[in-house]
């Protein structure tokens, strides 16, 4: 007797699990990462629930965004800097990836940190657990392939749920929470500086040049569309549900006792899960929690500059290259992380920093965004271009954000 032949349904679903999962969650892993952490705490502590609304209006923006970038990488089989030189010339391709590279460095500061935050809980020096960090990553991408990393990577972002859950446990006043974020101080500079902060801290430079890599390096084509689109989907609100739950956090608690009052320190917001967790537990938790989101970010932001600088540069940049098959490969994602790691131990301000470079970010977008959706326009083949009234809605979508970002970081600045 024969087995019944599995539905469309039951089709879907393993195409989903054996092929097109895994971009789409890790890059939105990643941008839930430290410095988008600690921004998120910072508008809960000053803003208290000002600052959802925004954060539940960016969930379909960054679903557009990230969208485009899936259908460039499966379509075209090429990254973001290589299809910039092709269609504008070598040029445009150096201002993009200096943008990214730019980016990445900003990032880099902000995962590591996250981690030198968290091991000062546990009275690590920093020099101590960023110097472990890096050793770690070094050996894992040296020795490892594309899906290993991959694997590494969601495992160790799944961590961050751990702030949804604290969230949960903290019974926030949802009535207050849904009458306060409608309350914006329209007049506030010091708002629109969060504000343009919470835009830089979603929708990020390094992002679209990751997942469009990313793709392409796991091997998948136009034919993995419809599934990588659900990847990216579930990433996208997932990511937003984190922040949410940060700012929650904070607001019920941090915000509560001391309203309008920044914060210095990333062990800071760990205070913020005592109450409900107590000291022990709640510093655990938030170690693991923070250490996962800056962990994650790290691995993919270092190997998204890898992977733009050769896009431009032409040598080999692959995972699935042996370390001697892609020398420059290795060597630049190993340079980024020991870079990032020498800026954080200057002993700058962490927080300041970490919500200054999502400022950055956001004023980066005209570049990052305006250079995304013309390719969309003109390097798609005809089935897969965007065009027609959807390319008008996303224009205006992605123009409206990234002159949001620019304008109310440059204002929020000064």
């Amino acid at each position: 007797m024969t087995s019944p032949a599995p539905s469309k349904s039951h089709r879907f679903l393993w195409r989903f699990l054996m092929f097109a999962v895994g971009p789409g969650l890790v890059v939105m892993l990643a941008d839930t990462d430290a410095g988008s952490l600690i921004t998120a705490a910072q508008c809960g502590a000053i803003w208290s629930y000002r600052m959802l609304l925004l954060m539940l209006i960016l969930i379909p923006i960054l679903f557009i965004a990230q969208e485009l970038t899936l259908r460039l990488g499966l379509v075209t089989g090429k990254g973001h800097g290589e299809l910039i030189k092709e269609c504008f010339g070598r040029r445009w391709a150096w201002l993009s990836v200096g943008t990214l590279i730019l980016s990445c460095m900003g990032a880099m500061v902000t995962e590591f940190s996250g981690i030198a935050g968290v091991g000062s809980l546990f009275g690590v020096p920093a020099g101590v657990s960023v110097g472990l960090v890096i050793l770690f990553m070094i050996v894992m991408a040296w020795t490892g392939s594309y899906h290993h990393v991959e694997r590494c990577a969601i495992l160790i972002g799944l961590f961050e749920l751990i702030f949804v859950a604290v969230a949960i446990l903290a019974h926030p006043h949802y009535q207050e929470a849904a009458s306060t974020m409608w309350n914006i101080p329209f007049h506030n500079g010091q708002y629109w500086y969060l504000a343009a902060a919470t835009v830089g801290a979603v929708i990020m430079p390094w992002m679209v040049f990751y997942q469009q890599s990313a793709v392409i390096d796991k091997k998948l084509n136009h034919t993995h569309l419809k599934v990588a689109r659900l990847d990216t989907a579930i990433g996208a609100i997932l990511t937003q549900v984190i922040m949410a739950s940060m700012v929650m956090i904070t607001a019920a608690t941090i915000g509560k006792a001391h309203e309008g009052v920044p914060l210095n320190t990333v062990s800071q917001i760990s205070e913020a899960l005592i109450p409900f967790l107590g000291k022990t537990v709640g510093e655990l938790l938030f170690a693991l929690g923070m250490f996962g989101a800056s962990l994650v970010a790290a691995i993919v932001v270092s190997l998204t500059a890898a992977w733009g600088l050769g896009e431009v540069m032409g040598y080999k940049r692959s995972l699935e290259h042996h370390p001697k098959e892609a020398p420059w490969f290795y060597v630049v994602y190993t340079l980024v992380l020991i870079l990032g790691g020498l800026l954080v131990l200057s002993g700058i301000n962490l927080v300041s920093l970490s919500v200054a470079v999502e400022v950055m970010n956001a004023i980066l977008l005209p570049i990052v965004l305006g250079f995304l959706y013309l390719l969309a326009i003109k390097t798609l083949p005809e089935p897969y271009r965007l065009k027609g009234r959807y390319a008008q809605i996303v224009g205006l979508i992605l123009g409206v954000t990234a002159l949001f970002g620019l304008i109310s970081g440059i204002w929020g600045a000064f």
